[in-house]
């Protein structure tokens, strides 16, 4: 197996042009970069997807360079079946306990950073809060990540076929999938905050906003948007494709509000708003110095900067408003001995906000609404969301004897 360190083939979207790829060594083929190139670009409409496809691409054109030697138009089905392997035990030199940027900037050009890794090392929140570390050795992939991994592959493969590059797609002819992929009988465990934590949460969201409105008003609104319009992170920060304004919510023929984003496959979605949004909007609005609500000509940023103008830019930023309010919230419950929902809390993300908001609304609203304002695909991915089923038929075996009574 090659020694060899893998550096970073494909810079960011916004540096793919123009493409040099000059810092590769000599053994890369080139018409498989090309290729792969054409491929990632269809993707550039949305940030999250581009990553997500960029990261495993790399990843086999590292496999097929380093370690099999290979071109991508050789590879055969066992050969993706070794690749699946090789990603959940790669070697130690191909990963990082850090996400390090892939470029850096040296002498006045981007140059590929030598400390970034194929693969990253991972820890859980709550192990990081309790001084943890990412190690090498306990790299893990997920079965969620392979499942991710094989859609990838079989979709560039497709795109190879159609280009006329490659004369089969080796991945469709995988079977037993089952052996990488674990198959559930039930639907997944969603993750998301209980009634009490979400209760704390939202109190503690409004006691630092009557605390501080100028550092905490925007808390407010934030989480209160997160939730009750089921919005990705990604959806409140501007890109080059997208730029949540107030015009975004807007009030049809009937009387009624909606709001319009741009969403995960670069989808155009309307979401129906509901009164206690509205009003959340109506306060925050207020905080900014604007009318009660927006006109259609009212395209200032729906989350501007706290220092200087424009829109918040930075899903990090986000990260850490929400994270602050989740730290004093779980201060909170362990301050009224609520010790295991706080503990619970520690795990909580971000996108938990978007999950609690699903999972209570599809209890009161017809699940084709809650499906369409959510932007899922289909109503199988909001049944998810559905656990009265598993509540009931954990009531029905929580008073089970463990000997018959007729015995």
């Amino acid at each position: 197996m090659s020694k060899a360190i893998p550096i970073a083939i494909f810079d960011a979207i916004e540096h793919l042009e123009p493409a040099s790829y000059k810092h590769l060594p000599q053994n890369y083929n080139q018409d498989d970069i090309k290729h792969a190139l054409m491929f990632l670009k269809s993707y550039c409409g949305s940030k999250g997807t581009f990553n997500s496809y960029r990261r495993e691409i790399e990843r086999l054109l590292h496999w097929s360079t380093l370690i099999i030697n290979k071109p991508l138009r050789n590879l055969k089905r066992e050969d993706i079946e070794a690749f699946i392997k090789f990603c959940q035990d790669p070697p130690q030199i191909w990963i990082g306990t850090k996400k390090a940027p892939r470029f850096i900037v040296k002498n006045a050009e981007r140059t590929a950073n030598p400390e970034w890794r194929p693969f990253v090392a991972a820890i859980s929140k709550a192990e990081h809060r309790n001084g943890k570390l990412p190690t090498i050795e306990k790299f893990s992939l997920s079965y969620g990540a392979i499942k991710e991994l094989f859609a990838i592959l079989s979709s560039f493969y497709n795109y190879l076929l159609q280009e006329e590059y490659v004369y089969m797609n080796p991945v469709a002819l995988i079977r037993q999938k089952s052996k990488y992929i674990r198959r559930q009988q039930n639907n997944n465990n969603i993750r998301r905050l209980s009634d009490l934590q979400w209760k704390y949460v939202l109190e503690t969201a409004r006691n630092m906003a009557a605390r501080d409105p100028d550092l905490h008003e925007r808390t407010l609104f934030i989480m209160s948007i997160l939730y009750s319009m089921y919005l990705r992170i990604s959806e409140l920060t501007a890109t080059a494709r997208w730029t949540p304004t107030m015009n975004n919510f807007y009030r049809d023929n009937h009387g009624n509000w909606w709001f319009v984003t741009i969403g995960k496959g670069n989808k155009q979605r309307q979401i129906a708003v509901s009164n206690t949004m509205l009003d959340s909007l109506k306060q925050w609005r207020n905080y900014l110095g604007l009318s009660p609500l927006p006109s259609i000509t009212d395209n200032s940023p729906l989350i501007p900067k706290i220092k200087g103008k424009g829109p918040v830019t930075s899903t990090n930023h986000i990260r850490k408003i929400v994270q602050k309010c989740f730290d004093k919230a779980i201060a909170r419950l362990q301050q009224d001995s609520f010790q295991e929902e706080a503990d619970a809390l520690i795990a909580a993300t971000v996108h938990w906000l978007r999950h609690t908001g699903i999972s209570d609304d599809v209890k009161r609203r017809p699940r084709e609404h809650v499906r369409d304002d959510a932007g899922h695909s289909s109503s199988a991915t909001t049944d998810k969301y559905i656990d009265i089923e598993l509540t009931e038929r954990h009531q029905s075996a929580k008073d089970k004897p463990l000997a018959s009574s007729s015995g």
